[in-house]
């Protein structure tokens, strides 16, 4: 299998994979379907995704403390090839198995590092993310979750502060300095976020997306769902590709592979089949003429 592109993760000096593996499937129920098609695999077959990650070249993983037992298989399934993988998580959205909670108090976000430290089997995560809740303004305007991460990088548990957000919060953050890395959703079917995808480029901010497939819509799981409860653009970006989910996915990928501002494209699954292809895919040459009018459906 061809190496996948490196891309700088802004001015951090980490240079990451253009496929990243987003690891909430591995450790919490989620997607599209009902019952199995929701379920996370037992631990053998999360060790067995995130081996087979690191084995297809990928070298980032992005996790968090709300994944539920995720940042727990990543520590027990592959601390022995820590080097290998740069290592980004979550606080402020807190585990409460089977739900979660938000706390973003400068004691809750200390704690919730170390729990995380503890769980990944590190010393050091590379980049913690503030995990939005339903009041992202005020977060930053208290100031406690950052200033809790800020001490905890000047302890040395971390490395780089992160927050996954978009639109105006997005803008903030971008702005404010804090930042060194943002995580954005951004896909052919949410695609308003772009400019601000430049906008942090331009500061040196790296850029990670997460729902580059729109939640499954743009990924063979399409299939799974009666044609009258897709979403619209999704279907007529699957018609153009002749019903080819495949080509869909394909597609997906290599519009966010466009974007010269994105660092890494966060493949969120618990298949070893779907990081292996997505391996593959990005390094293979796209139809550029199809690619130009599923951006514009």
């Amino acid at each position: 299998m061809a190496s996948i592109e490196q891309r700088a993760l802004g001015n951090t000096g980490l240079n990451v994979t253009l496929i990243g593996l987003g690891a909430l499937e591995i450790g919490r129920d989620w997607g599209i379907g009902e019952g199995p098609a929701r379920a996370r695999p037992d631990e053998s077959g999360a060790a067995e995704v995130l081996n087979a990650a690191l084995d297809a070249g990928v070298n980032l993983i992005d996790t968090a403390s709300a994944y539920h037992r995720s940042e727990e298989r990543i520590g027990k399934s592959i601390p022995h090839r820590r080097r290998e993988y740069v290592l980004a998580s979550k606080c402020g959205e807190h585990n409460d198995e089977p739900n979660t909670f938000y706390d973003y108090s400068y004691k809750a976000i200390r704690e919730s590092i170390k729990r995380s430290r503890d769980l990944l089997k590190t010393d050091v995560i590379d980049v913690m993310q503030i995990h939005f809740g339903p009041e992202p303004q005020k977060v930053l305007d208290d100031g406690e979750c950052v200033r809790a991460m800020k001490d905890a990088r000047e302890a040395g548990e971390i490395k780089h502060l992160g927050a996954s957000i978009g639109g105006d919060v997005l803008k903030r953050c971008i702005d404010s300095g804090d930042f060194q890395v943002v995580q954005v959703g951004y896909s052919l079917l949410d695609q308003k976020d772009g400019e601000l995808i430049t906008r942090a480029r331009d500061r040196g901010i790296g850029v990670l997306i997460r729902s580059g497939f729109a939640g499954g819509w743009l990924t063979s799981r399409i299939s799974t769902a009666p044609r009258d409860k897709r979403p619209p653009k999704a279907q007529a970006i699957l018609d153009l590709c002749g019903g080819d989910t495949d080509k869909i996915y394909s597609l997906a990928l290599h519009f966010l592979a466009r974007h010269e501002g994105i660092s890494s494209i966060l493949v969120g699954t618990k298949s070893v089949k779907n990081i292996q292809q997505a391996a593959k895919l990005i390094a293979q040459p796209i139809d550029e003429s199809l690619l130009d009018r599923a951006t514009a459906v």
